[in-house]
């Protein structure tokens, strides 16, 4: 079996590729690459989210972490994404393994690995990573586990067996604690109105909702329960998963519906009128309104395959816009580096100047939140009078299934030169990731593997909703050609 690292860390099928002893291997190899430069005082913090065999795969994995030296803490509870992140800052850790497969169907599962600063760990890291998964060694043993669910420390942990191998740990009042830094709690609660929540089963009970009610906003929240099926779909906060929270928000007049994927780090935003606000949008909305009321220093960062309407804003306020790789540990990389008030991608991922460098669906849904009541206008409002300022533009994707013929011939379809789409002239060639045809009106088509899921992906851009699907039409033309 052969695992590699995507662009959020290893996912596939539980018991198909993703089996007990793979994440024995994968804990194995994460713990010899930092055992050379960590502290073993310092902690490596284990979480999951709501999936099939969640606390199991990271109860073995936190007796791993312990039989390789290191102190383990094992959250207690499924646990967001960006709320390890806040962990691995508050603990001081090593790193942070995470068992999630995010947005992915509910037969998955995955292992996040992030490093001492809360990001994702950059490609050098997982190559490595990747290289000592595959070094012949003599594996650990697999750790017991007790009548509890926890997993007992062997004899190769330098323990007795019943003596648990890893520290429990709760990070959420922490986090939510952190989040009043972040977010003006009272011009919510002054604006009133009712908010409706989705976590979609997953990691964001408890958490959004919280947050919002602990400052008397009132919440209706839905699908909050753990359902390992998520459904029967994709925890994906899209506008064909939100019918439920759609339905609420129209019926029981509220101001907002808020949602989060499986693991808490992407979002979805219904407005007051029923209307699905896509990410592209949000995070052109935010920007503008952060620049506005936060007066802070810093541009915008997008990944290539985000709408330019961001760029658009910056250009309206003055700010600089940095282009990065689609993966949020670019991004998480200019956080980190204080150069950005807002960084997001088309996929729903969005973080702040002062946040983790780490993607925050529940941090995106509150400033929308906020957003809102400071400015005393929808974000369909909001939306409409920022395209009087910069101009409209209409962004969209479609994914074409990846097969052995089409990946045989992708990178050299990728590598091709062109002068013309679809009889459109290109003006400007982008190989920042994939490849990135520009046109001379400023319309865009790229093209690029999947780092999730078996796709090609076909992303672009246009002033017009009828010229982007023949724009979508002429990339799966060109790609299959």
């Amino acid at each position: 079996m052969s695992i590699r690292f995507g662009t959020s860390g290893w996912r596939a099928v539980i018991a198909d590729e993703f089996t007990f002893a793979g994440v024995r291997k994968v804990t194995e190899a994460i713990c010899t690459h930092f055992e050379s430069t960590a502290h073993t005082n310092n902690p490596i913090v284990v979480g999951r989210d709501t999936r099939f065999l969640g606390e199991r795969f990271a109860a073995e994995c936190a007796g791993i972490v312990s039989a390789k030296g290191f102190r383990a803490l094992l959250c207690t509870e499924p646990t967001p994404t960006p709320v390890i992140s806040h962990a691995i800052l508050t603990e001081s850790a090593v790193c942070g393994i995470n068992f999630t497969a995010s947005h992915n169907p509910p037969e998955y599962s995955g292992m996040k690995l992030s490093t001492s600063d809360g990001a994702p760990a950059l490609p050098d890291i997982t190559r490595h990573v990747e290289s000592l998964i595959s070094e012949p060694r003599a594996s650990l043993s697999p750790t017991g586990t007790n009548e509890t669910g926890k997993t007992d420390r062997g004899p190769q942990a330098g323990g007795s067996l019943g003596v648990p191998a890893y520290e429990t740990h709760s990070p959420r009042l922490a986090y939510l604690a952190d989040l009043e830094s972040k977010i003006n709690f009272n011009v919510i609660a002054g604006a009133a109105g009712r908010y409706a929540f989705d976590p979609l089963w997953g990691t964001g009970r408890g958490y959004l909702d919280e947050a919002l009610r602990r400052h008397g906003v009132e919440v209706e929240t839905i699908h909050d329960w753990r359902d390992v099926l998520f459904g029967g779909r994709s925890p994906e906060p899209e506008v064909s998963h939100l019918e439920e929270l759609r339905s609420m928000v129209l019926s029981k007049g509220c101001v907002l519906g808020l949602a989060t994927d499986g693991d808490g780090d992407r979002f979805g935003v219904i407005d007051s009128n029923g209307a699905f606000i896509t990410p592209n949008q949000l995070i052109a909305v935010l920007f503008d309104y952060l620049a506005e009321s936060r007066k802070w220093d810093g541009g915008v960062a997008r990944s290539v395959a985000t709408s330019h309407l961001v760029d658009r804003v910056a250009v309206k306020r003055g700010l600089p816009v940095f282009e990065t790789p689609v993966g949020f540990k670019y991004i998480g990389e200019l956080i980190n580096e204080d150069k950005i008030i807002l960084g997001g991608e088309e996929s729903a991922g969005l973080s702040i100047k002062g946040h983790y460098p780490e993607k925050d669906g529940i941090l995106a849904c509150l400033l929308a939140a906020e957003a809102v009541a400071a400015r005393g206008a929808s974000l369909t409002e909001q939306l409409n009078a920022l395209y009087s300022q910069v101009g409209r533009l209409e962004s969209g994707r479609i994914g074409v299934r990846s097969t052995p013929e089409l990946m045989g011939s992708l990178s050299e379809k990728l590598r091709q030169e062109a002068s013309n789409i679809g009889g459109r002239k290109v003006e400007e060639t982008n190989r920042t990731d994939g490849v990135k045809f520009i046109f001379a009106d400023g319309a865009w088509l790229l093209m690029r593997p999947s780092g999730t899921e078996p796709l090609i992906r076909i992303y672009a851009e246009s002033e017009s909703a009828k010229d982007l699907e023949v724009l979508l039409e002429q990339g799966r033309k060109y790609l299959l050609g």
